[in-house]
């Protein structure tokens, strides 16, 4: 599309009628209307047969993460820039003879080129995070923040870019200026750094992933974390409410992250039930008998009876409830808790499993349940930990115990009534 074929578009013209002055500008506007035609032609064969014959191909394929592609449309992205090269290669030989408005559209375009690109880049950095999601890869690498940040650098590249082709300039100029401006962009950008900083450390000692369920007090988080970005990262609270959380201060703040618990299969119940200090006594002959038929005690019994009878054979005065050793009931009862979440099926048997014995307090005798579930689901856990505790509280009777409750507005009028009995009867 050169001289040659511009005085040939002329003759053309010529010898269909068109032989005034302007023949020259119809020569250009026709010339024109052909690169628009040409860029369009190309357009459609490239979008209509290439891009949809290798979308049919990709998404007939076994592979699944090409379908990403597909759906975030990267190829037809790229299937814009083939009009804008066609446009650019030839528009500016079409007006060549308008030199000031052909370099004026050669910048046009060179800098939608430059858009179109960066355009294209973005879409497959969604992609492949969208792919990085669906494989589990951003539970061990930050994939979205290295997306962001490459994303912020496309862009100051591409306005440098742009800045350069309308100035005229080559883009090393305007890059050796960033150096001056180096303090205002640490300022202005500031927390992208330290979030950029943040999500490496994060990554590298995987202290965070997506799916882990943290808690912050200091930011109000308790829930599973949703996301992991440039700068902060997203909580989703279990009320469904949303935190956001700077990156940065997962590292310089404390936070608890419960992936530990989940990735180990058991999650860990430490209640106590406190025990009335007034219902602990030795047990009799009859309650020893009595519960020698509970099944969870039907060997220890025996044994710890034997045992006591031995180290008693040598005793004095036997009689005496303080000479010698005795059962108690809430040993007993200790000893039935042992054995009862040995036997249970939703205790794990591979984590530490214990019943003990605490300090007594004002509100009495501690008995703690030290125990694992087998299922970290959190409404399950809960589920089993009332479970346990249901019977806990119901067996104290057999055993003579009863658990500490201080006293109630019920034991106030009780003991009011029974005074007043009382003084009735004197």
């Amino acid at each position: 599309m050169d001289q040659d074929l511009r005085m040939q578009i002329v003759s053309w013209l010529q010898e269909i009628g068109i032989n005034s002055q302007p023949t020259d500008g119809l020569a250009t506007s026709l010339l024109l209307s052909l690169c628009f035609l040409a860029a369009m032609l190309a357009y459609f064969i490239v979008k209509r047969v290439v891009i949809e014959g290798v979308n049919i191909i990709i998404l007939r394929s076994k592979a699944t993460w090409d379908d990403v592609f597909v759906r975030f449309r990267v190829l037809e992205k790229l299937a814009i820039l083939v009009p804008a090269v066609v446009l650019n290669l030839f528009i500016p030989v079409a007006i060549k003879e308008q030199a000031v408005l052909a370099h004026l559209f050669d910048r046009i375009l060179s800098m939608v080129l430059a858009i179109l690109i960066i355009r294209a880049i973005y879409a497959a950095l969604d992609a492949i995070n969208e792919i990085a999601d669906i494989n589990l890869v951003n539970r061990r690498l930050p994939i979205k923040s290295f997306v962001q940040l490459t994303k912020l650098f496309l862009f100051f590249i591409g306005l440098i870019i742009c800045i350069s082709i309308l100035a005229d300039q080559s883009p090393v100029y305007f890059l050796s200026g960033l150096g001056v401006a180096t303090g205002f962009v640490m300022l202005v950008f500031r927390d992208t750094i330290l979030g950029f900083v943040a999500g490496i450390q994060l990554a590298a000692n995987r202290m965070v992933s997506k799916g882990d369920w943290i808690q912050m007090d200091k930011y109000g988080a308790d829930g599973a974390v949703e996301e992991v970005s440039l700068n902060t990262v997203k909580v989703r609270n279990w009320d469904n409410t949303i935190t956001m959380i700077p990156a940065y201060a997962l590292v310089s703040d404390a936070f608890k992250n419960w992936r530990g618990m989940s990735e180990s299969g058991g999650r860990r119940i430490k209640r106590s039930v406190n025990i009335d200090v007034n219902s602990i006594k030795f047990l009799t002959d009859d309650e020893r008998i009595r519960l020698g038929k509970v099944n969870h005690l039907k060997e220890y019994l025996p044994k710890i009876f034997s045992e006591i009878s031995e180290a008693n054979a040598s005793v004095s005065d036997i009689d005496m409830p303080v000479n010698g050793r005795r059962l108690t009931n809430v040993g007993t009862f200790r000893a039935y808790l042992q054995q009862y979440l040995n036997h249970h099926e939703r205790v794990h048997k591979d984590m530490t499993l214990m019943v003990r014995q605490l300090a007594p307090t004002t509100e009495g005798l501690p008995i703690e349940l030290y125990i694992f579930t087998n299922d970290v689901r959190w409404t399950h856990y809960e589920a089993i930990q009332a479970d346990i505790f249901d019977h806990v509280f119901a067996i104290l009777p057999e055993f003579g115990l009863r658990a500490f409750q201080n006293p109630t507005g019920n034991d106030i009028r009780s003991l009011k009534s029974v005074s007043l009995g009382l003084d009735g009867g004197k």
